[in-house]
């Protein structure tokens, strides 16, 4: 059993539900569920260090890391794997103590090498199928706290290899 100690966060599909609205001038809007927030404040509060890792390079990303204090944002990321062993190393973690949340294909290269690969409920297949965790809410619907609490109860393991 590992602890685990930093969380990585994919953006699109696991905080927010994966869709976006277009405003008159252009402006992107996303949805975050307060749900997640508060899960994160708590998870962050309780010592785990924290990431966003996103594929998109949206403003919005950035804008919701400073809300919730997280300094570690890789946007407009192509290699979510790459991503996370910066994360790991920056915090002198090992893999086995990361916990990488993703919903889709892109993010198979994380998924498969975090010590506990979760993701929302709503998730793609293959992204379900690499999961130690799945959580029973969709993304932006409360998967995120889903998942904090249950590596903050201590309920979680490391993958086995």
């Amino acid at each position: 059993m590992t602890e685990i100690r930093g969380v990585a966060l994919d953006v699109d599909g696991v905080l927010t539900d994966g869709t976006f609205v277009w405003g008159p001038d252009g402006e992107e809007f996303k949805s975050f569920s307060f749900r997640d927030v508060m899960g994160v404040s708590l998870a962050r509060k309780s010592g785990i260090v924290f990431a966003l890792i996103s594929g998109e390079a949206s403003p919005l990303v950035e804008r919701f890391a400073e809300k919730l204090g997280i300094t570690d944002v890789y946007k407009g990321c192509k290699d979510k794997g790459v991503a996370l062993r910066e994360f790991a190393e920056r915090h002198g973690l090992s893999l086995e103590e990361v916990c990488f949340i993703g919903d889709d294909v892109n993010d198979l290269p994380a998924l498969t090498i975090a010590g506990l690969p979760a993701a929302p409920g709503d998730a793609h297949p293959r992204a379900k199928q690499a999961a130690v965790y799945v959580a029973r809410a969709g993304g932006g619907r409360g998967a995120v706290r889903e998942i904090l609490d249950y590596v903050m109860d201590g309920e979680s393991v490391a993958k086995s290899t």
